[in-house]
């Protein structure tokens, strides 16, 4: 791989600066990006690391460097495919780890979707009509097209939400019907919502909320259709009956509850395995290598009957896989006060009566307990445990909170999302082009120029390119993205997950020495000053900082929001046909078509991508 040398001063600049120089890889860059733009981008670089491999692309000056700048190994590639990544959102070295911890459900042990799915769809749906539910909701089948992950359910007026961090709506749904922006702020005048309210507002933030998610679009969907039922703000009329889209929340909560404390669920999974789970046979494999370097255990809210027959591994008992095994743990309580710690019989399942207080047997199984309770039995603090589960508040969010725990959150969703980010790499281009040809028009103006460039058709053409982007998610989008802000469930992916992947056997690929590394971040402004020490320097980094900030929050999952959608034809999903408000408030507050690419008003996508040696790549 060729290599461009890159300047970069050392001292204050002044008259007769020493300069030295760098050899970094090719980065092929369109030609009609302006100048200004490129040296902003040069000095992005100083803070931007390829971290996948662990080879920086562009390194401070330094003394090492001036003596050999060779120092950069040129051509080295990570043996692994994009899926195959795992990322990063703080530094965490392998190495250090002492003990992983593996949730089971859809962590060690994958279901097949949409079967999985599907079979909780129907199971909850027919629960439903058993207790009284019209007979004709029988005739719905799950669409796996529809939901995603993350989503609200406003109780008081039945809308499915994608909502970012701080409550503010991106997307609304009632029933499969998609609200433009005006009929949504009929509901939410500000366009916001309080996530507090946790009464009236509920995540789905797992994959078993797959289904759930789906049958309260159905519901919604068919109670609005029914001419026999009025509709009100908050639920139908049917004569002297109301029926409340509270009282269609609790009804399926409970009918999930239903399904999985009755263990039919289990029961009709465990009669066909091979249609419902995934047989890996890297999972031996995996947690063999894992027990060569550190402790193992499992941590479940199955029972151990369906642990025991689901984990099953051909010619090798699936305890002695690990350390420590414990069921039932009903978490999130497993991380906070716990329940009492009792031995399995793994003969017959039943539990031994009295509370458990020996130490570790290796082999036993253990219901119950706590975080607590299992720290003190493997003898390990909190920082030295790493923690892999997919629920992002079960697993992930309470045991980083409450315990310190390193933590790996599962996101088999990222697999699409990266075949979009890879498939889609010609509309990312087209978006990079027309971020330069928008800052062409307004380089040589500031607040002084009375000139009012004409962006309008820049502005059509972001529409129709983010429109095709859009089609290629779900009905509901992205998981991560919505418009060039990223989804609640994003923002709790990078708040508490430390690592995440599309599957815990992603760790195959990695050394157990590795430093995983977190991208840099953009430094305060005084900090830059320092650095630089030249006030031409420093308003360079300043002139890019805007630009930056807008292309950081697409981090390469750029979903723009499904505004206007063609009204559903029987029960399908709306389809979405066209993008009304293509440009939200979330990158400006009010956005006028004269208004300055600095200022924040639609998405810029030049920063973040590049394309060396024909492969498309983004941060992890």
């Amino acid at each position: 791989m060729g290599c461009n040398p890159v300047r970069v001063s050392s001292g204050n600049h002044q008259q007769n600066e020493t300069t030295s120089i760098i050899k970094v890889p090719n980065v092929k860059v369109a030609n009609a990006w302006p100048h200004w733009r490129g040296d902003c981008r040069r000095q992005m670089e100083l803070f931007n690391s390829e971290t996948v491999g662990g080879i920086p692309r562009l390194l401070e000056e330094s003394s090492e460097l001036d003596s050999d700048p060779q120092i950069i190994p040129h051509g080295t590639k990570p043996n692994r495919a994009l899926h195959q990544t795992v990322f990063v959102n703080r530094n965490l070295t392998l190495e250090s780890i002492k003990c992983f911890g593996f949730d089971m459900d859809y962590t060690l042990a994958m279901y097949k979707s949409p079967d999985f799915e599907s079979m909780g769809f129907e199971l909850i749906r027919d629960r439903l009509v058993s207790v009284g539910y019209p007979h004709e909701l029988v005739r719905y089948k799950y669409d796996p097209s529809f939901p995603t992950r993350g989503l609200v359910f406003d109780t008081n007026y039945g809308n499915l939400l994608k909502v970012d961090s701080n409550g503010n709506v991106l997307l609304c749904s009632h029933g499969f019907n998609f609200l433009p922006r005006e009929a949504i702020k009929d509901y939410y005048p500000n366009e916001f919502i309080q996530r507090g309210d946790i009464d009236r507002f509920y995540t789905l933030n797992t994959l078993f909320n797959l289904s759930e998610t789906y049958l309260y679009a159905c519901l919604v969907g068919f109670f609005t259709r029914a001419k026999r039922y009025t509709n009100q703000l908050t639920g139908f009329q049917h004569g002297d009956l109301f029926m409340s889209f509270r009282t269609i929340f609790h009804d399926v909560r409970d009918a999930m509850d239903h399904i999985h404390e009755t263990g039919i669920l289990k029961e009709r999974t465990l009669k066909n395995l091979d249609k419902f789970v995934i047989k890996d046979p890297r999972i031996p494999i995996l947690l063999s290598r894992i027990r060569e370097v550190a402790k193992v255990f499992l941590a479940t809210n199955s029972d151990y009957g369906y642990t025991e027959v689901g984990s099953q591994k051909p010619q090798k008992n699936w305890r002695s896989f690990f350390d420590l095994i414990v069921v039932d743990t009903r978490k999130p309580l497993f991380f906070a006060e716990g329940t009492l710690l009792r031995q399995v019989n793994t003969d017959n399942g039943m539990l031994h009566i009295g509370t458990y207080t020996g130490d570790l047997q290796h082999g036993s199984v253990y219901s119950g307990g706590s975080s607590d309770i299992i720290i003190d039995l493997l003898d390990m603090k909190g920082e030295d445990i790493l923690y892999v589960g997919d629920h992002i508040f079960g697993d992930i969010l309470k045991s980083k909170k409450r315990q310190g725990w390193k933590t790996f959150l599962v996101v088999p969703e990222l697999i699409d999302e990266l075949k979009v980010w890879k498939d889609k790499r010609d509309l990312f281009e087209e978006l990079k082009h027309l971020d330069i040809y928008l800052a062409e028009l307004y380089k040589h103006l500031d607040s002084g120029s009375t000139e009012r460039p004409d962006i309008s058709f820049i502005q059509t053409r972001v529409k129709v390119v983010t429109h095709k982007m859009d089609s290629s998610y779900r009905q509901m989008g992205s998981l991560l993205r919505s418009g060039c802000r990223q989804t609640l469930f994003a923002n709790q992916l990078m708040r508490y997950a430390d690592l995440y992947s599309s599957s815990c056997m992603n760790l195959l690929h990695y050394p157990f020495s590795y430093l995983f590394m977190a991208p840099p971040v953009l430094v305060s402004a005084p900090s830059l000053a320092a650095l630089f020490g030249s006030s031409s320097s420093f308003s360079t980094l300043i002139d890019s900082h805007d630009q930056y900030k807008s292309t950081q929050c697409i981090d390469g999952f750029f979903q723009m929001p499904h505004e206007c959608l063609v009204k559903p034809q029987g029960d399908s999903p709306a389809v979405q046909i066209a993008l009304t408000n293509y440009i939200r408030k979330s990158c400006s507050d009010k956005v006028r078509p004269t208004q300055s690419p600095s200022s924040g008003s639609w998405v810029p996508v030049g920063l973040l991508m590049c394309e060396k040696d024909s492969e498309f790549t983004m941060n992890p």
